[in-house]
């Protein structure tokens, strides 16, 4: 997807997002803006791990 995509996407999805996390979405959106690319890349990295462990974390936490 194209930068120009992407942010027509995210326009499309704001458009759809309840009211009460918009200010959330803020929030993260300027917390990025702030972060290193290394850093950006760090987290995303460890979401995905963070997701595709989801159920081995929560047996864990039990």
């Amino acid at each position: 997807m194209t930068t120009k995509e992407i942010k027509s996407e995210i326009q499309k999805s704001l458009d759809n997002v309840p009211d009460s996390v918009l200010q959330d979405i803020l929030d993260f959106l300027k917390q990025a803006e702030k972060q290193s690319t290394d850093k950006l890349n760090l987290t995303r990295s460890l979401r995905d791990i963070l997701m595709e462990d989801k159920e081995l974390l929560e047996k864990l936490a039990k």
